[in-house]
């Protein structure tokens, strides 16, 4: 038990603090930056802040998902998923540096409170664990749907990152539902979406 507590430990101060690795090639890369105004690149860079912030919420909902998880393929299922979220910081962390932007300063807290949220889903077994993550799955690939309709149509290199990025959001939605996912009741999706949109909120600024 202390073991995994330690590695658990290790697991959330590397998500926070430390620089994120992508094992594919970061989508876009090959694409001459573009030429944005001050805005642009602003409001860019403020929208790859908000993605980077669900990134992180996302490794730490895996992460308490899969500790009380019963079941090792859901568990496997947890762990493959937050590898591909990984990558996903690495891009997002990556492009946030490209536009001269920063990370959010409220990292640690975001991580917190996405940790105990995912701690209390897997409380309730495996099938509402998995509804849990189906939902934030599609609500995520909505955010993102949203984020190409307000991106820069110049700025390519962002954009490459957030569609691929929707592509696997979308994957990781339909394999919960594969595996017997439950859908969460009308009332608990609302409320997910009302968090969603005061982090979102937030962190676009801070």
């Amino acid at each position: 038990m202390l073991d995994q507590a330690i590695i658990e430990f290790d697991k959330a101060l590397r998500t926070v603090f430390a620089p994120a690795r992508s094992v594919r090639p970061v989508p876009g890369e090959d694409i001459p930056d573009a030429e944005l105004s001050e805005a642009e690149r602003r409001h860019a860079a403020a929208l790859m802040r908000v993605n980077h912030v669900g990134e992180i919420c996302a490794q730490a909902l895996y992460q308490g998902q899969s500790m009380m998880s019963r079941d090792p393929a859901i568990r496997d299922t947890l762990r493959q998923a937050s590898q591909e979220e990984t990558e996903h910081l690495a891009w997002t962390e990556r492009r946030i540096a490209e536009l001269g932007g920063r990370k959010s300063l409220l990292n640690p807290l975001w991580y917190g409170g996405a940790l105990g949220i995912g701690l209390l889903a897997g409380r309730f077994g495996d099938r509402w664990n998995l509804g849990f993550l189906a939902e934030t799955e599609r609500q995520v690939e909505q955010h993102l749907k949203s984020h190409l309709d307000t991106l820069p149509a110049a700025d390519q290199r962002s954009r490459a990152i957030v569609e691929q990025m929707k592509l696997d959001e979308a994957e990781h939605a339909d394999t919960a539902m594969r595996l017997g996912a439950h859908r969460l009741p009308a009332p608990a999706r609302g409320l997910m979406r009302l968090a969603a949109k005061a982090m979102t909120t937030l962190t676009y600024r801070v």
